[in-house]
């Protein structure tokens, strides 16, 4: 099992670089730092952060090639992987359709899109040249495989991510999804003859870790209330989550109401839509995504009240798996 951190560029780089180095000090393989047009930029704190790291391998988790051009994509992962000495990975999804009407970005094909744009930067940093005649030539190509994750949720983006990618990072934390999810990536993995050894099916988890599960609880609540804001509901179904406490959080979320969104937020779907609890709570769910083939856990936001806290519990589990 692999351990990660995800983490949003959206405090001080400082800061950010602080908390990556004691994730590489506790034992994390990956960190995984988010690409959103209205945080610091994912590639230049990823350049700082290879700069003050050894041994951590780092990606942006993940960009879209509808916000990023795919060929800039590959240039600016080329160059983390120079900068970083071959730690380099990268994610790359579809983004989501309220970023790209803010942007005023047509939001066109989606699982095709990915997929196109995920081949032909895999085919930049080999070297080659794409139909269209794009290359690259100004970057220090360094003798590695990049490995290329696509973040997935959907029926048809998890196949696809099989097809195309090394990785999958699955957008869930509870079993149910996972049990979904894992069957539908290696039908994409079949329907390319690759080996399902080589690949790596990522859970991309909200993560909130304490000695006392209330206050667990009590901080994956408003992230807990975002995501399901924002689930289908062939989700809320599969996790017995009324619809209509959806569309209540949803209006509260809408309405910058986090005091009443949080309140709506019950246990049932604390462990439908996070990762929660003790460090004993949390080394069990791990044992079970394990069971199912999950061979790397991203842990993400909350994490914590105290952050670093809670990165220390986690890494009392990292050591268990050494």
């Amino acid at each position: 099992m692999k351990f990660s951190l995800e983490l949003l560029p959206n405090e001080p780089i400082k800061d950010i670089i602080e908390v990556i180095q004691l994730a590489e000090e506790i034992g994390f393989e990956n960190v995984w730092i988010t690409d959103h047009y209205n945080n610091r930029d994912v590639f230049e704190v990823l350049s700082i952060a290879a700069y003050e790291t050894s041994t951590i391998k780092m990606g942006s988790g993940v960009s879209n090639p509808y916000v990023r051009n795919p060929v800039t994509i590959a240039a600016a992962t080329s160059t983390l992987n120079e900068i970083s000495e071959g730690r380099a990975l990268l994610g790359v999804g579809p983004g989501d359709k309220a970023t790209m009407e803010t942007l005023n970005l047509s939001w066109n094909k989606p699982v095709k899109t990915v997929k196109d744009a995920i081949v032909n930067i895999r085919k930049l940093l080999n070297g080659e040249t794409l139909e269209q005649g794009a290359y690259l030539n100004g970057t220090k190509k360094i003798e590695n495989k990049i490995p290329i994750y696509m973040a997935a949720q959907g029926p048809m983006m998890l196949k696809g991510s099989g097809e195309v990618a090394d990785g999958c990072l699955i957008n869930a934390s509870n079993p149910k999804d996972f049990e979904i999810a894992i069957p539908l990536i290696k039908e994409g993995i079949k329907k390319v003859n690759k080996s399902e050894k080589d690949f790596t099916f990522a859970a991309y988890t909200a993560c909130s870790i304490d000695k006392d599960v209330n206050e667990a609880y009590k901080q994956s609540k408003i992230v807990v209330a975002f995501i399901m804001a924002g689930a289908p509901d062939i989700v809320l179904e599969r996790h017995n989550i009324s619809k209509d406490v959806a569309i209540a959080v949803r209006d509260a979320l809408s309405k910058y109401d986090f005091k009443t969104a949080a309140s709506l937020i019950d246990e049932n779907m604390i462990n439908a839509f996070s990762v929660c609890g003790t460090p004993e709570n949390i080394q069990e769910k791990i044992e079970q995504m394990d069971s199912l083939g999950i061979n790397e856990f991203v842990v993400g936001s909350p994490i914590g009240k105290d952050r670093v806290k809670s990165l220390k519990l986690l890494g009392d589990i990292i050591n268990s798996y050494d």
